[in-house]
């Protein structure tokens, strides 16, 4: 199985459950209870949890919850390559959910957005690795360079290259072209609908995803409860699959990065996209089942 390098994002979820319609301006009852989080860190867990040999690359804080989040992920089976920062704590995300699951996300990047060039360590790229670098690292201008870095480094290792969108709101700071522009070399672009939009102005997700095969050789849209697509440049269609169901959705959070995880495996082992599609849709159903982003270890 092939092996997967993330670069990417290492935050701790604040996760704040409303039992009740939110009372703007007064106080309404939650659970509050904090989880390991950060886009990159999260794909890395899912992708460790699911037998797959994962790598993640990233930089936490000289406090405790780094170490905390720096244990965790080696729990999940990841290789952690984590700098520490001496200045900077670690990434910290208030996640604000309501009691129908929608979720709102304050963050404060901390030492993610120190994320350095040499803080790449070469020996991950090696003929026949992976490499996914989480959107968030591209569009934060201090990890910029470090995820450009990687993306030459995976270059000159002939490896396959993923993106992801990172977040719609940063994603309509920095502009279409600017990303697009950083992107480039990437096989595969992720995005949600929304993401999709933003970098196209295309409401249709279809239509968005025909637009991006302009730049990326195979795009996939997760439509949330609508499943998701894939397209490639020259299909008259895309390929679509459906969500599948989930009883209750607890919480959101982190549901696009493990139907990465899902999807990533089975894309990589050369398998039908329908196939591949089908496997991101099954583990963000489990995850979107319980309070936090990662697996329940």
């Amino acid at each position: 199985m092939t092996r997967v390098v993330v670069v990417g994002d290492l935050m701790t979820d604040a996760v704040a459950r409303a039992a009740y319609p939110l009372a703007k301006g007064g106080d309404t009852p939650a659970k509050v209870t904090m989880h390991g989080g950060g886009s990159g860190a999260n794909v890395a867990s899912w992708l460790a949890v699911e037998g797959v040999e994962a790598a993640f690359v990233g930089r936490r804080g000289a406090d405790i919850t780094g170490r905390n989040r720096d244990m965790e992920l080696m729990g999940y089976g990841v290789d952690a390559r984590l700098v520490m920062d001496p200045e900077r704590a670690t990434g910290t995300c208030v996640v604000m959910v309501t009691h129908k699951g929608d979720r709102t996300m304050l963050s404060d990047p901390g030492a993610n957005a120190a994320l350095l060039p040499e803080d790449i360590p070469q020996d991950l790229f090696a003929p026949g690795a992976h490499l996914h670098v989480s959107g968030y690292s591209l569009l934060n201008e201090g990890s910029r360079q470090a995820a450009l870095h990687a993306m030459k480094l995976a270059q000159s290792a002939q490896m396959s290259i993923t993106v992801d969108g990172g977040a719609n709101s940063l994603l309509k700071r920095a502009g279409a072209e600017p990303f697009l522009d950083w992107s480039q070399g990437a096989r595969l672009l992720i995005v949600n609908a929304a993401q999709a939009e933003a970098l196209t102005g295309r409401d249709n997700p279809e239509q968005a995803a025909k637009v991006l095969t302009a730049w990326y050789s195979q795009v996939v849209v997760k439509l949330a409860e609508d499943g998701a697509l894939w397209y490639t440049n020259g299909r008259a269609e895309p390929v679509r699959v459906p969500a599948e169901p989930v009883e209750e959705v607890i919480d959101g959070t982190g549901g696009g990065d493990a139907f990465t995880a899902g999807f990533l495996p089975a894309w990589l082992d050369g398998k039908p996209p329908a196939e591949a599609l089908a496997a991101g849709c099954h583990l963000a159903a489990r995850a979107i089942g319980h309070l936090g982003a990662r697996p329940i270890l």
